[in-house]
């Protein structure tokens, strides 16, 4: 019976009508918390007295951290679901559609050690097609893999993308930048990791491996929200002939961990005038401005609520576009959140599609 209660809990939803759910848990916590506490002043020389005080007060610290998670839910990374927030996988989608599917891809090169990814692969792979595009898509940090697939929608987009073109569409790889849910190794190679290797060498190297996919450059994507959009943008530029295509959704001017003093330092040790250097030539800034990018195209999406991203999106845009890239700029409403990011890469998937030869 309390294992059923436990299961029925995991799937009660997290977001909409779910909230009363959540609340309705924080409230019995913080109720068991003030019982606690008066039983806690009648019999406070009591063993049970303070047993049930002691159970009290976490069930106040309880509540406080439930309501904690519910805000940072509900305002960026929106989970569906409890059992999703834990990282538990989807239930595959129903026949005919595409499908996912979970693989570890191994740090090879790199020997970055990094979490399972979670594959899309379209009907049409199953039906035998051959040469499909890639889409490598990256998740903001703090995060998981599970983001991009729940509150980023990537089954219900590809799939309609593909029901507009006649079954075609690409293959996605949500691939992990981070190595830990809380990791930031500012997707580039470091003291804190070969990120950059992974993600530009590993993961096409074993996606070639394994599934029927083009070999062709220009069908090849990388994409990103948050965190995961400054490293898309970092990689297509660090690497054009693996990436020459682009989505950057909410990223940032430059990778950071704190300031860039504290950046530098994170990355290599130390901070002084070698090392600041060696992280300067990593920025998207620098690279755009000393670099040519003849064939690299890209989108970068903003939240026009978002006062702290939505700026340096924009300054990234504007300077790939001085660079001479092929890109363009949208805004869609809201702030730093999947209210943004999930509708983005749907509003860009026809222009994927005619980068990669699957719209006409």
């Amino acid at each position: 019976m309390l294992h059923r209660w436990a299961v029925d809990l995991a799937h009660q939803p997290l977001l909409s009508g779910a909230v009363p759910t959540v609340a309705l848990a924080s409230a019995a916590l913080l109720c068991a918390a003030v019982v606690g506490v008066l039983v806690v002043r009648v019999r406070h020389r009591r063993a049970v007295g303070a047993v049930l005080g002691s159970l009290g007060a976490l069930g106040l610290v309880a509540s406080v951290l439930v309501a904690a998670t519910v805000l940072t839910n509900l305002t960026v990374t929106r989970y569906p679901t409890v059992a999703l927030a834990l990282g538990h996988s989807p239930v595959v989608p129903a026949e005919g559609h595409g499908r996912l599917v979970d693989r570890e891809i191994p740090g090879t090169i790199s020997h970055f050690a990094a979490r399972p990814a979670t594959i899309y692969l379209p009907a049409s792979y199953d039906a035998g097609a051959e040469n499909l595009p890639v889409l490598v898509l990256l998740t903001g940090q703090p995060g998981h893999v599970v983001d991009w697939i729940e509150g980023g929608r990537v089954v219900q987009t590809m799939d309609a993308f593909a029901a507009r073109h006649d079954g075609a569409a690409p293959i996605v790889v949500v691939a992990d930048g981070l190595g830990d849910t809380e990791a930031n190794p500012m997707c580039m190679d470091s003291d804190l990791g070969n990120a950059a290797t992974y993600l530009s060498v590993d993961v096409p190297n074993w996606i070639r491996s394994n599934f029927r996919v083009s070999s062709d450059p220009r069908a090849w994507a990388v994409g990103g929200y948050s965190y995961g959009g400054t490293c898309a943008l970092q990689l297509a530029l660090a690497e054009p002939s693996v990436y020459p295509t682009f989505l950057d959704i909410s990223g940032e001017d430059e990778q950071r961990r704190g300031t860039r003093s504290e950046s530098v330092a994170a990355a290599f040790g130390i901070d002084d005038p070698e090392t600041e250097a060696r992280f300067e030539r990593t920025t998207p800034l620098y690279m755009l401005s000393h670099r040519s990018f003849p064939d690299s195209a890209g989108a970068f999406v903003a939240g026009s609520d978002d006062e702290e991203f939505r700026p340096q999106t924009e300054r990234a845009y504007e300077a790939a576009a001085a660079a001479g890239l092929d890109v363009h700029y949208s805004e869609l409403p809201g702030g730093h959140s999947m209210q943004v990011w999930a509708p983005a890469l749907a509003q860009e998937m026809e222009w994927l599609g005619q980068r990669w030869g699957l719209v006409g």
